[in-house]
């Protein structure tokens, strides 16, 4: 109670110069905390550190929502105090648009669990969009704000109060010699030298009034370096936001480092796309650097508990009996990739064959790249949709979305449809996963109902 009448008790500037001050604190971290959680490349570096930066980053968002529930009972005075400075009404408005944008894309996100995948799609597209304008808008702000900037500006007027006006006559002492050895001038023709004089000044008066202020130049240059480096990051990213075909899927087979011959033959549904072609672009995440696979070397195996382990070679394993799917993917961090075609082997056929013994409860899958690993119940696992998928949209899976061969589990977020799939163990105890370790979810619905 003390600390809420200590506040009132303090000046309305004051006030609203600390809610400023925070503010500008808080959208800082929340820049380098999101930057840090949107960099795929440092997600295995991370590790569990990612979790934490995580939750920082939410606290943060929520310490913001409640600086903008402080600020709500003072924008109407603030508004009347800058009713004649149409630039920091527009500043305001901007600013406040980009706070409540974030603040309620944040939240959206933040409850993803309870929320449908379109809206969380959505949510992360806002999010990203504000981000990639307001952090910019940021930045200049700070800098057309600074106090070194300031006091140029101040150093601009000083020296404009200084010089003489241009249209005002002044009167030189060269002026006056003139006129006075001049006495027997005609009247008319003294006032027609001083104007002519004053016309003269006031050129050069002109020549010498800079039409740009350091200040503004200052400014100006600081707006062009931003977008200089920001501006072709930018393009790429809105231009992939906007493209909802996948297209970014024919670059990653265009440049897919695995050499796997001969390629798998699609089934006719899957060379047809049935399901009409990937809508929306997948991100790439990795734990590793992303590994490269060879037909030469490449091995597939299931074994544990199981009656009937086997380990097959590429030719072997394209002779596998395939189906065809239509399925949505699901990230955990809020995007969706609808209507993939997808071609492999129903898990519960691999499963059916190998022969599950009675103690194996669980089902561990393990990656090509040697670190990432993950887990079902044998329940979950004979679910009619889960596939070891070897064809995307008709194509092979690129590297780079997981091939040669990757699980799919649809309903399910993805960080359980492991990447580069060649290993499956039938085990009695269950197994947390790479990321389950590292403070994720091992229940990943996506329809919290089903867990």
């Amino acid at each position: 109670m003390d600390s809420k009448r200590g506040w009132l008790k303090q000046s309305f500037g004051k006030r609203l110069n600390a809610i400023h001050s925070w503010n500008a604190w808080i959208l800082l971290l929340l820049t380098v905390t999101g930057i840090v959680l949107s960099i795929g490349a440092i997600r295995g570096d991370l590790g569990s550190f990612r979790v934490t930066i995580k939750q920082l980053h939410i606290y943060l968002g929520v310490a913001s929502i409640l600086l903008i529930a402080l600020y709500a009972p003072m924008i109407r005075k603030h508004w009347h105090q800058i009713r004649a400075r149409r630039n920091q009404r527009a500043n305001l408005v901007f600013v406040l648009a980009l706070l409540i944008g974030w603040a309620g894309s944040g939240v959206i996100l933040w409850q993803f669990r309870n929320l449908p995948p379109a809206l969380n799609n959505s949510a992360l597209f806002v999010h990203d969009l504000l981000t990639w304008v307001g952090v910019p808008y940021a930045v200049y702000h700070a800098i057309s704000r600074s106090r070194w900037l300031k006091r140029q500006q101040r150093l601009d007027q000083a020296a404009a109060t200084a010089r003489p006006p241009a249209e005002q006559a002044v009167q030189t002492p060269a002026a006056a010699s003139a006129i006075a050895a001049a006495p027997n001038q005609a009247p008319g023709a003294t006032e027609d030298a001083t104007a002519r004089r004053t016309a003269a000044q006031a050129v050069i008066a002109a020549l010498k009034e800079s039409p740009i202020t350091r200040a503004s130049f200052l400014r100006i240059a600081a707006g062009l370096l931003l977008v200089i480096a920001i501006g072709p990051a930018f393009y790429r990213w809105i231009k992939g936001a906007f493209d909802t075909g996948g297209s970014t899927t024919a670059e990653y087979i265009a440049t897919d480092g695995n050499r796997m011959l001969p390629p798998p033959a699609p089934l006719p549904d899957s060379a047809a796309v049935v399901g009409g072609g990937a809508q929306g672009n997948f991100r790439i995440y990795t734990v590793t650097e992303i590994p490269a696979f060879s037909s030469d070397t490449w091995k597939f195996a299931i074994s544990g508990l199981v009656d009937n382990p086997s380990a097959w070679n590429w030719e072997e394993f394209l002779k596998l009996k395939r189906t065809v799917q239509v399925s949505d993917f699901h990230c955990v961090t809020g995007w969706s990739v609808y209507k993939c075609t997808w071609e492999g082997i129903p898990l519960k056929q691999l499963l059916a064959a190998a022969g599950v013994q009675a103690k194996g409860k669980y089902v561990k899958f393990y990656s090509g790249d040697k670190v990432y690993t993950d887990a079902l119940s044998l329940s979950q696992a004979n679910g009619d949709d889960i596939m070891v998928a070897v064809l995307m949209d008709g194509k092979p899976i690129p590297q780079k979305l997981g091939g040669p061969v990757r699980l799919i589990v649809p309903q399910m977020y993805a960080y359980k449809s492991v990447k580069w799939l060649q290993g499956i163990e039938l085990i009695e105890k269950e197994h947390l996963g790479y990321w389950e370790v590292r403070g994720y979810d091992n229940d990943a619905w996506v329809d919290r109902s089903k867990a």
